[in-house]
């Protein structure tokens, strides 16, 4: 006899049966070539594109005539096409130009690359044409208009479309055909998880409501309402993984590492300086961390220069007096080596024994190194990627700490602590995590928080330059070189071929030359970019460090783990193709000693209003908040190595309450988060 059915609650939904997950290419127009196209745009099967939200909606214009159309707006014309023409240039690229007629005068229609518009479209015919307006050539024209006829008319005016994204030659209106088409077809098949009661509190449609709606909505409201929910989907599937994260993180393995009054005070004394509130906030929360059997998980984030490396040397050297062994790694061999050349002498006098462990290291140099740390001998070791080398063996790592910890995936954090039993963990950013995101991405770590700077630092003042003006900042730089001061010239690309693409991009090798054909040259410069040999680099950045050089021209390499106090200089060109976290770590080089510090963000004017932040605000989470609302979730802090992508769905300002609440509703509901999980490994391994 068969077993009785399983009865569910009825206020906790059925497990999850299989939703609607079909290959791309069961889709008219897919083929082969297409669906590549669109993986690589990560949409891997139908599902995806169902769950693919619209950047935002299109109210469609009335009729105007073709003599008023506006540079720079959307405009809809109506009228005979009374000239056209192809015109092939070279290759595949072709323009085709239609001149469309009404009572009021003509307006031209450009399609670029698309010589099939030849045949679609001819003198003669009545249609409506719908684009944006630009001036080519001198004349106004509408750029891929959409083509409306009396037997396949557009939208009616005031009609609302969603927007959507194009994908390497596959148009936005083609996108949205197929993401209506699978929406139509399997929307109302998709398992809704959540019980009616946690939607109805927070205003939400049910799952299938809100993906038909996101692609032919009703009106404004019921679009947002459909976003909210879509948006709340990837949220909750973050708040599963980190919930399965915190019960597997919850052993017992761990070695207490116990730090009494007496270990304490000797550490500290270790260190040639006072330290500051903070740090000694953050000592007490270490120490009852570590003195636990569950492994501690911990971010300590905290402004460019607050002292994080040094906690992580007191957790160290804790370790250590207990036995075990610690790892520093950082994503860059400058930052390991920095955090080695500056942590090597401070341990060593306390009688721990350290190593480097970096891809550059020479092939006996590392043997000798891993036998050494497999036996225990090498207490303490600074690295990059390459600790998760299989031939890197701990005796007894009970400590692994890991700086720029946004820039490692979550699987990559795990093989390091993966190289010990139930290891403790620490994370240190200087990129301020914004509580929206903390809350969405580390909801399963403890976070201590750094704001109050060293005693004596000087002042930092930042300053926009337009780039035309970037040869008047010289007779400044000499000034400060001539007062013993040093200099950082950051460029984002390496050189002609470098990374960052051609064009006007500044290329560090070619600041250089020009530096060294300059007044500057007689104060010394070096060259620093990641294509140096390890050494190389090592060996500039040296010369830089004991004041050998006066100016040091560099890529981003430079962005973490350089400390010259005598650097008060950064010049960043092309500012406007980086970040505001990014720009507020590389402006952290200077101002790390007691001389005032200056800060030139090279860059295009229309990336002013940015600019302007840095101008008025040091503060670093101040910066990332506004960093995280113009660049979105998806862009930072690993969001996309959790492996859920949020990107355009959440929005940080928006939102706190669907954050808020996902991380409620999965606490509250293990069930549930149990459903999520399995929600996400059905879809992942259905994806091909």
């Amino acid at each position: 006899m068969p077993p009785a059915p399983r009865k569910t609650s009825s206020r906790e939904p059925a497990p999850p049966g299989p939703d609607p997950i079909g290959p791309l290419t069961d889709l008219r127009g897919i083929g082969p070539a297409r669906a590549a196209t669109l993986e690589r745009a990560g949409l891997r099967c139908q599902r995806d594109l169902m769950f693919l939200m619209p950047l935002g909606l299109r109210e469609w214009p009335a009729v105007v005539p073709a003599a008023e159309v506006e540079e720079g707006h959307p405009a809809r014309v109506r009228g005979k096409i009374v000239a056209a023409r192809l015109q092939r240039t070279g290759g595949r690229r072709s323009t085709f130009r239609a001149t469309l007629e009404d009572s009021s005068g003509q307006v031209d229609a450009l399609w670029f690359n698309q010589p099939w518009m030849a045949e679609a479209l001819a003198t003669g015919d009545e249609v409506e044409l719908a684009g944006k307006v630009v001036r080519a050539r001198g004349k106004l024209a509408l750029v891929a208009p959409r083509v409306g006829r009396e037997e396949r008319p557009l939208p009616p005016a005031g009609a609302l479309e969603p927007i959507y994204p194009s994908a390497e030659g596959i148009g936005a209106h083609t996108l949205a055909g197929w993401c209506r088409e699978v929406a139509e077809g399997h929307a109302a098949g998709v398992c809704e998880l959540l019980p009616k009661t946690v939607l109805a509190d927070l205003d939400l449609p049910s799952l299938p409501s809100a993906l038909a709606a996101a692609h032919a909505p009703a009106n404004r409201p019921v679009f947002e309402a459909a976003r909210r929910r879509l948006a709340f989907e990837p949220l909750l599937a973050v708040q599963a993984k980190v919930h399965a994260r915190r019960g597997s993180q919850a052993g017992g393995g761990a070695r207490a590492v116990r730090i009494r009054a007496e270990l304490d005070r000797e550490l500290l004394r270790r260190f040639p300086f006072e330290f500051t509130a903070g740090q000694k906030e953050v000592v007490k929360e270490l120490r009852r961390d570590l003195a636990r059997r569950a492994p501690m998980r911990r971010l300590l984030q905290g402004e460019v220069g607050a002292g994080k490396t040094v906690l992580a040397l007191y957790a160290a050297m804790a370790v250590v007096e207990n036995d075990g062994q610690a790892a520093i790694m950082a994503p860059t061999e400058v930052l390991a080596e920095q955090h080695y050349y500056g942590a090597a002498e401070l341990l060593r006098e306390a009688g721990i024994e350290v190593g480097l462990l970096t891809a550059s290291l020479q092939r006996d140099e590392r043997r000798f190194l891993t036998q050494r740390l497999a036996c225990g001998e090498v207490q303490v070791v600074f690295g990059t990627h390459a600790l998760f080398s299989s031939d890197v063996v701990f005796q007894r790592l009970d400590l692994a700490v890991i700086d720029e910890q946004h820039r490692f995936g979550v699987g990559q954090r795990a093989a390091l602590a993966d190289k010990g039993v139930d290891v403790h963990l620490l994370l240190m950013t200087a990129t301020p995590i914004p509580r929206t995101l903390a809350l969405t991405v580390y909801g399963d770590l403890e976070v201590s928080t750094l704001r109050e700077l060293p005693p004596g630092r000087g002042t930092i003042e930042t300053r926009w330059i337009p780039p035309d003006e970037v040869k008047g900042i010289s007779s400044f730089l000499a000034e400060r070189l001539e007062l013993g001061e040093q200099v950082y010239w950051v460029c984002p690309r390496i050189g002609a071929n470098g990374e960052g693409g051609a064009g006007r991009t500044a290329a560090a090798e070619r600041r250089y030359r020009q530096a060294l054909d300059s007044p500057l040259a007689p104060f010394g410069i070096e060259l620093v970019h990641g294509r140096l040999p390890a050494e190389e680099r090592a060996w500039h950045l040296d010369r830089f460090r004991r004041g050998e050089i006066g100016m040091l021209v560099a890529t981003t390499v430079i962005e973490v783990g350089v400390d010259v106090p005598a650097a008060t200089v950064v010049v960043i060109e092309n500012a406007e193709r980086l970040g505001l976290a990014q720009l507020h770590q590389l402006r952290g080089r200077v101002g790390r000693g007691a001389r005032d510090a200056w800060c030139f963000l090279v860059g295009d004017p229309k990336a002013h209003e940015r600019f302007q932040l840095l101008e008025r605000s040091q503060d670093g989470f101040e910066i990332a908040e506004a960093d995280l609302a113009q660049r979105g979730m998806g862009d930072l802090a690993g969001v996309r190595q959790s492996g859920v992508n949020l990107e355009g769905l959440v929005d940080p300002e928006r939102d706190l309450d669907l954050v808020l609440a996902a991380r409620d509703v999965m606490k509250a509901r293990p069930q549930l988060r149990d459903h999520y999980l399995a929600r996400a490994t059905a879809a992942e391994s259905a994806s091909p």
